[in-house]
């Protein structure tokens, strides 16, 4: 549905629909808040069953990076009585840790929701908590990783909705392929004024 420029898709309502489900589960299970959780969800929401479930599985494994590095650094944290500068330096370690591991193992595309549940997770525990409680938000975002999964099943877009989703994806495509081409032509002009200049 357009209003002038304004779009109201398929993915837009399902990542709308994502979040109520988080809300509601956390509110029957008496979960606490499903901040988390909805973040993960709306993360792991993609246009479609085959790219939610491959952008998943790199989103799991780097959940699960994040959430094991968050452990480790509310273990270290309050072994050293929350001092502040074990969260100065030691945090920017592990997210460069993270960065490393995840190329490391070629999970690239799951670099950003490694670093940001390292972050949420870290940099979200109250003070005297424990570890059970870092544990706890790491499966948060399992849940909502399978909420965003389980919507793309059960909600697949109809033929005529693939076919607008996939004009929409080639019209982007095509901006992005100009704009990369008009750099294209920048840098070579960059190099051959270094060239006149050089001669």
């Amino acid at each position: 549905m357009h209003i002038g420029k304004f779009r109201l898709g398929l993915r837009t309502i399902k990542s709308a629909v994502a979040v109520m489900i988080c809300i509601l589960v956390f509110h029957f299970v008496d979960g606490g808040q499903p901040l988390i959780a909805a973040l993960a969800a709306v993360f792991s929401l993609r246009q479609d069953l085959s790219t939610s479930l491959s952008f998943g599985k790199s989103r799991i494994l780097g959940n699960s990076l994040g959430g094991l590095l968050a452990i480790f650094y509310f273990v270290i944290k309050s072994y050293f009585e929350y001092d502040f500068l074990v969260e100065l330096f030691l945090l920017p370690v592990l997210v460069a840790l993270c960065i490393v591991i995840s190329d490391g193992i070629n999970n690239n595309s799951g670099i950003i929701a490694s670093i940001a549940t390292l972050l949420l997770i870290s940099l979200s525990i109250p003070q005297g908590e424990s570890a059970f409680y870092a544990l706890s938000r790491v499966i948060e975002t399992f849940i909502g990783t399978f909420i965003a999964i389980a919507i793309n099943f059960f909600g697949q877009p109809k033929v005529v909705e693939q076919k607008a989703e996939l004009e929409e994806d080639l019209a982007q495509l095509k901006i992005k392929e100009a704009a990369l081409s008009q750099q294209l032509e920048e840098v070579r002009g960059k190099i051959n004024q270094q060239d006149h200049e050089e001669k």
